[in-house]
């Protein structure tokens, strides 16, 4: 078994509201720390982005930082204010 923390699409987002187990799925190795999914567009969870998938942070930026999590390039993505 696989388990991936702190990965949400936009579909797991809703099924974790509503108590439903999600899915993990395949992650991106630019990061490290939590697992951000390989998706067209992947934003922070706590942030004003629209997805269509989420990663809940922090995350560590280990390559590149292909969805732009780290937006004061710290090589931390995700962080709380």
């Amino acid at each position: 078994m696989v388990l991936a923390l702190g990965c949400l699409t936009a579909q797991g987002a809703q099924a974790a509201q509503a108590g439903q187990p999600r899915a993990a799925g395949p992650c991106d190795a630019n990061y490290t720390g939590g697992c951000v999914p390989i998706a067209r567009d992947v934003d922070c969870s706590s942030g004003s982005g629209n997805g269509p998938a989420y990663v809940t942070g922090p995350v560590q930026v280990i390559g590149t930082d292909v969805y732009g999590l780290d937006r004061d390039n710290d090589g931390i993505g995700c962080e709380q204010s």
